[in-house]
């Protein structure tokens, strides 16, 4: 059990935030924004945070964007509304990380929280902010919970440069994407699109839907299929766009398993 820490100000939790970077080699000193998904309590999404740096082994230092979920799967609506509510606290937490002493910054947000990060990334680029202050290496977006046409709206409005960073986790065996699906009246939703059409938009689709041995279902092979938590701890880790080096550990991770990448971020089609 580990004591939790109130910080009164911004400026403490930059201070505690730098102490831990410090601790860090040079090159490790990256910032891991961790939003999470539709249905989580607090403690949940710190568990599943901590969890995924250990399974990932992730070397720089994360941080939990958390939300008031209802944390009950019949909440949908009222998940929903509350992630609108925070989105201005993902330019609030953007403007402190960007103040340490990080050399990069990570983005990972599942289900839900991907709609709150696709918010949050587009009031940073209307400030023009957004991968100006601080370096981003990766946003990577895992069973995006969000109206496809939105999403095409919103990407329009991000730079290609940051579309270039962007990967998308998607699997169409996702119960419950299906079920937000119905409950949208029928509008697919991101996690379940289709790959062609992900790709055409200048982003990376990881497939997972040929994935079968995920302890966590469906909805969160990020966090239970061993194989996606080696793929996704390869890219983090390493210094490039991780698909892109034949001799990297993921390609080594993609020839042995059913995980399928398409595309390589260029190109935007209406």
């Amino acid at each position: 059990m580990i004591n939790p820490v109130t910080y009164q100000s911004d400026a403490a939790l930059i201070a505690g935030i730098n102490r831990e970077l410090a601790k860090r080699k040079p090159g490790d000193r990256r910032l891991l924004l961790f939003v999470h998904g539709f249905n989580n309590t607090a403690s949940d999404a710190t568990l599943r945070l901590a969890q995924f740096v250990e399974d990932t082994g992730f070397k720089g230092v994360p941080v939990l964007l958390t939300w008031a979920s209802a944390a009950k799967a019949s909440r949908y609506v009222y998940d929903l509304n509350s992630a609108l509510i925070a989105r201005a606290a993902v330019g609030e937490i953007a403007d402190i990380l960007v103040r340490t002493n990080a050399e990069s910054n990570d983005v990972f947000a599942h289900s839900m929280g991907t709609f709150l990060t696709m918010e949050g990334l587009l009031d940073q680029q209307q400030k023009g902010d957004l991968g100006h202050r601080n370096p981003i290496n990766h946003i990577m977006l895992a069973a995006p919970d969000i109206d496809f046409d939105l999403f095409r709206t919103q990407l329009k409005q991000l730079s290609p440069e940051i579309r270039k960073k962007m990967f998308i986790l998607v699997s169409k065996d996702d119960k419950a994407l299906r079920l937000s699906t119905r409950i949208a009246g029928g509008v697919p939703r991101v996690g379940v699109a289709n790959t062609a059409e992900l790709e055409s938009l200048g982003l990376t689709v990881i497939d997972l839907s040929e994935i079968s041995d995920s302890s966590s279902g469906s909805h969160s092979k990020y966090a239970g299929s061993p194989e996606v938590v080696q793929l996704i701890g390869a890219g983090l880790n390493s210094v490039s766009r991780f698909h892109t080096d034949n001799r990297s550990a993921v390609q080594q991770i993609l020839a042995a398993s059913p995980i399928r990448i398409f595309g390589n971020g260029t190109g935007f089609s209406n």
